[in-house]
């Protein structure tokens, strides 16, 4: 006679303390579950949805400007604070954490044109309309004492950037002379960003409402073409990572790209918020700042669903196991829908329409005339080549 017995140890599934989770004994045989895609699918379909229900990105608006905000930087010490620059010649410092301005100069006549801050954190740069780059002090005057910047240089013309209103992109070294290479595209381009964990590759914002992403060591063909926007974009800033950048363009939104795809994941927009002008990605690769024409500075969520504050080991283990359903089902039907769903203002949306059926229109031509010439007579030509004319070196 043959008798089988259960014999478990205590150690396997007792709880060591209370605070514990409790441990449950599983078989992982596919064929004593036959049930769990269908469970994962239910498990991804609701995380995605709760994902699209609390994608609220929008944090807080900074006012105080009286005119445009024209440009931002951030300071390499603090992720708190950053500096803003607009249209009347008038530098704000901001403390992003109490959300108020500690520190008002009135750098220039005209547009301030350009800030960066020195990487000791100890002073920070204005360009301006007057033709003048100052250098300010980063603590401010002490008593008594008066605004005054530390260094003023003069001259005739400044070269803000290798972005130049002749359609060229221009890459200097300042060891020679003339520049090393220099790309002409169909329309100007308006800024240029590094990839900082990418020494060479970068990204251009241009006015044929399109992003470029180059590798300067082969410029005739661009490594990526993104395009959503539905006017000129006006600037670019990539994030801490690298993986993602973000753009802000004149059709009064903005919009994150990740660096290997053409089509944006995010957009953001308010109803008040007119032409956005600078948008910058913070050091700790959370938030989003941009200044508009209406003289407002907003601060949004990187990722508009994130939980902000911390996190407990639960909730922790809950989101990296939602988000592995999601990425495991991103390709179904249902599930791609409501994950691409966005939201837009009636006047994006109409021009995206307009914009659809007049590149379908262009397509159609192309393959009609291509279809109706002689072999090899008309020449194909990919839509990374089509908007870059030509490469001088």
């Amino acid at each position: 006679m043959k008798v089988k017995m259960l014999s478990r140890n205590p150690d396997n599934y007792v709880r060591e303390t209370k605070l514990d989770l409790q441990r449950v004994p599983r078989n992982y045989d596919p064929t004593l579950h036959p049930f769990e895609v269908p469970r994962e699918y239910v498990r991804a379909l609701n995380a995605t949805k709760l994902e699209r229900v609390f994608a609220k990105p929008f944090l807080a608006s900074l006012d105080g400007h009286r005119d445009g905000v024209n440009c931002l930087a951030k300071y390499p010490k603090s992720l708190a604070t950053v500096v803003s620059g607009a249209c009347d010649g008038e530098v704000r410092i901001w403390n992003l954490t109490k959300r108020n301005c500690i520190r008002t100069i009135q750098a220039h006549e005209g547009f301030v044109r350009g800030i960066c801050t020195r990487f000791c954190g100890s002073s920070f740069f204005t360009v301006g309309d007057d033709k003048t780059v100052k250098q300010w002090k980063m603590d401010g005057p002490g008593f008594g004492e008066e605004e005054e910047p530390l260094h003023t240089i003069l001259g005739k013309t400044f070269l803000l950037g290798s972005c130049a209103s002749d359609r060229n992109i221009v890459l200097y070294d300042m060891r020679q002379a003339t520049p090393l290479k220099k790309v002409i595209l169909d329309m100007r381009t308006n800024t240029i960003c590094w990839n900082p964990m990418e020494a060479f590759i970068f990204t251009a914002a241009n006015e044929d409402y399109n992003l470029y992403t180059f590798d300067m060591r082969a410029l005739d063909t661009p490594v990526m073409v993104h395009m959503d926007h539905v006017s000129a974009v006006l600037d670019v800033d990539y994030s801490p990572t690298g993986k993602e950048f973000v753009s802000a363009s004149f059709d009064k939104s903005i919009r994150i790209f990740p660096v290997d795809k053409s089509k944006s994941r995010e957009v953001y927009h308010t109803k008040r918020m007119q032409h956005v002008i600078c948008v910058k990605w913070t050091s700790d690769s959370k938030y989003i700042m941009c200044g508009s024409d209406e003289m407002n500075i907003r601060l949004w969520k990187a990722n508009a669903s994130e939980k902000l504050g911390v996190l407990t080991s639960r909730e922790k283990a809950a989101k990296d196991y939602n988000q592995k359903l999601k990425e495991k089902f991103r390709y179904h039907p249902h599930i791609k829908r409501i994950a691409r769903h966005r939201h837009l203002p009636k006047p994006i949306y109409s021009q995206i329409q307009e914009q659809r059926i007049m590149k379908e229109a262009r397509r159609r031509k192309e393959v009609n005339r291509l279809k109706h010439s002689k072999p090899g007579s008309v020449p194909i030509v990919s839509e990374k080549k089509k908007h870059v004319v030509a490469v001088v070196k």
